[in-house]
């Protein structure tokens, strides 16, 4: 995963993915939109997920996720959902 660093969108919705959102992902700085809604997700949201410095989009409800948002998130200045 962390080798798709030109990745810009990735969209996994609805695909009943469960276990927890891998911390690789945080490797992706390039990612603009990050859609993981409506799986069974579970787990803690990755404080790594803090590095896609160009996120935009991050869609994550309707899983199984734990509290709190990692206080990291809040670095992303580009993200607007």
């Amino acid at each position: 995963l962390e080798r798709l660093t030109g990745l810009q969108d990735l969209k996994l919705s609805f695909n009943e993915l469960n276990g927890p959102i891998p911390v690789q992902l945080g490797s992706l700085s390039k990612l603009t939109w990050l859609a993981l809604q409506d799986n069974k997700l579970n787990g803690s949201i990755p404080s790594e997920l803090g590095r896609m410095t160009g996120l935009q989009d991050l869609e994550l409800s309707e899983n199984e996720l734990n509290e709190p948002i990692p206080v990291e998130l809040g670095s992303l200045s580009k993200l607007n959902h």
